[in-house]
């Protein structure tokens, strides 16, 4: 499974975003999907997963109420639609996928994509 995310770029705080994963390879349904963030050297963090099709989400406490995650998987797509955002929320941001069930554990990810930069400025 290939993973292509889109959508970063550079706004202002208070601002909204939406970045973008489309996947390849595989039977997108079959994937639950999980977006991760990173700043520089620092551990990867979650930031929201999605089940496979799409009942069940859950958020990090520092997003819940301003990211939602979603998915179309005729599209083979899942989306973070980010809302109000902070500077501290500028990382790199990373979807991931796995296969049947979700998890928080970035461990437990079986693929992941580039990443794309989101940078917030105050």
């Amino acid at each position: 499974v290939q993973l292509v995310e889109s959508g970063g770029g550079l706004v202002q705080a208070g601002d909204s975003l939406r970045v973008s994963c489309t996947a390849s390879g595989g039977t997108f349904s079959t994937y639950a999907m999980a977006w991760f963030r990173q700043v520089g050297g620092k551990e990867r963090e979650f930031v929201s997963v999605i089940t496979r099709d799409g009942g069940i989400k859950y958020s990090a406490d520092s997003v819940k109420g301003r990211f939602t995650i979603s998915r179309d998987n005729a599209k083979n797509t899942v989306y973070l639609q980010m809302n109000s955002l902070k500077p501290e929320d500028t990382a790199v941001y990373y979807c991931a996928a796995r296969k049947w069930s979700a998890t928080l554990d970035k461990g437990e990810y079986d693929y992941w994509g580039q990443g794309t930069q989101v940078t917030v400025s105050s």
